[in-house]
């Protein structure tokens, strides 16, 4: 199976990536001022490289400036200056593997402390029952928002191109706006973007086929997709495979599987429904399924920690083995796994019974290691989860401060 796990593959685009390991995205919180990358991102940027992934996809880039899940947060949009991000496409594509960025929009899933908009499908808020306050409430899209937000994402892929990414994956995945679009339970719309399934994908389908057009055809374009949103009466595997049809014609390169959202953080481990907890056979079995249908290469991500996991996947005619977590404590897994090496101890699991904060502490642990590889430093496994969560509490009090201000000065309140 090492043979397998360390073969190319050939992409649609001509892109040849050298191995069949990616790093997933993971939404880094360490923008410099300006919203753009700054030197901690380029340090740890660095470790990954050098660890020996085929491929690196970035923490989500947001595509509006007055849309963002955290205050330190990186936007790429038509003013961002484009030399922070070639120095981190430079960074990343150092080891000799690909370097995509992944461009996203939060639609509603943006803190009620946040300065900007909180824009969604329908004005249905997050409900995360005491913690629901949290965030803020949306009001709906105009037709004019939606078609000006599909031009940030058109206008985010073409200067990445420019900046000398290899490509951009689309998220709408985690329940953020593509994913919002596609769930029956967000949108209730009844115009042409609300309704049957072929309706919900309208937004995401014109996206991609809006970004294919505006790069180059050797520009890699994927999209992160959610295999279920683990909600009853939510959008489920079969919507999955049925949205991963429509995006066949429209030449993407690849589809990253992964599942859950705020309300369900199944990408963290602990989905509200406990009947998921095994998301990861759950993820397989659909990817199983998909595989026999459909030429697109097919990502996994969630849980992949062990090899026997990695060769499972592989195994099932997946192309490609998506770690994150994994890789914020062993930078070089995909060396090891090449030498038959296992990774560093993983941390244990946050079992707290008020699921909105174990994900939370969960994410906040991952960005403390994250940040620990951008010092030059060594993980620590054994973090506390609680310590975690405060300490990364503090850093957003800060750089919420400093993004008020930032936004205040250079792109005013536009758009509200």
């Amino acid at each position: 199976m090492t043979g397998e796990l360390f073969s190319p593959l050939l992409l649609r685009s001509g892109q040849v990536l050298s191995n069949r390991i990616g790093k997933a995205a993971m939404e880094e919180n360490m923008a410099a001022d300006g919203q753009v990358p700054g030197k901690q991102i380029l340090t740890l940027y660095r470790r990954w490289a050098e660890g020996g992934a085929g491929l690196l996809i970035t923490g989500n880039v947001m595509v509006h400036a007055e849309a963002l899940t955290a205050p330190s947060g990186v936007v790429l949009d038509a003013h961002s200056p484009l030399e922070p991000f070639a120095e981190w496409a430079k960074v990343g594509k150092s080891g000799g593997g690909a370097m995509w960025m992944q461009i996203n929009h939060p639609g509603r899933q943006v803190p009620s402390a946040m300065p900007g908009v909180v824009w969604a499908p329908s004005a249905i808020g997050i409900d995360l029952g005491r913690h629901t306050k949290r965030f803020g409430r949306p009001v709906a899209m105009t037709p004019q928002q939606i078609d000006d937000t599909v031009t940030r994402f058109v206008v985010t892929a073409h200067r990445a191109e420019k900046a000398g990414f290899d490509g951009v994956e689309i998220h709408a995945a985690h329940g953020y706006l593509l994913s919002q679009f596609l769930s029956p339970l967000v949108n209730k719309r009844t115009d042409h973007w609300g309704g049957p399934l072929r309706n919900r994908a309208r937004m995401l389908l014109d996206i991609v086929q809006a970004v294919r057009t505006a790069v180059s055809p050797s520009f890699s374009v994927a999209v992160k997709l959610n295999s279920a949103d683990f909600q009853r009466g939510g959008f489920d595997a079969d919507d999955a495979r049925q949205v991963i049809e429509m995006l066949e014609p429209l030449g993407v390169d690849l589809i990253e599987l992964s599942g859950g959202s705020y309300e369900s953080p199944a990408m963290t481990g602990r989905p509200a429904d406990e009947s998921t907890q095994a998301r990861e056979a759950y993820f397989l079995d659909l990817a199983r399924v998909l595989v026999k249908r459909g030429p697109v290469p097919l990502m996994l991500t969630g849980g992949i920690t062990q090899r026997y996991s990695a060769e499972r996947v592989l195994d099932s005619g997946v192309a490609m083995v998506g770690l994150g977590t994994a890789l914020t404590l062993t930078p070089d897994l995909p060396h090891r796994r090449r030498d038959a090496r296992e990774a560093d101890r993983p941390t244990e699991p946050i079992t707290w019974s008020d699921k909105a904060l174990a994900a939370a502490a969960s994410m906040a642990r991952v960005r403390l290691q994250m940040r620990r590889l951008a010092r030059g430093r060594k993980t620590n496994p054994g973090t506390n989860p609680a310590i975690a969560l405060i300490s990364e509490r503090r850093r957003q009090r800060k750089a919420l401060r400093v993004y008020r201000a930032w936004l205040s000065r250079e792109r005013g309140t536009t758009g509200r």
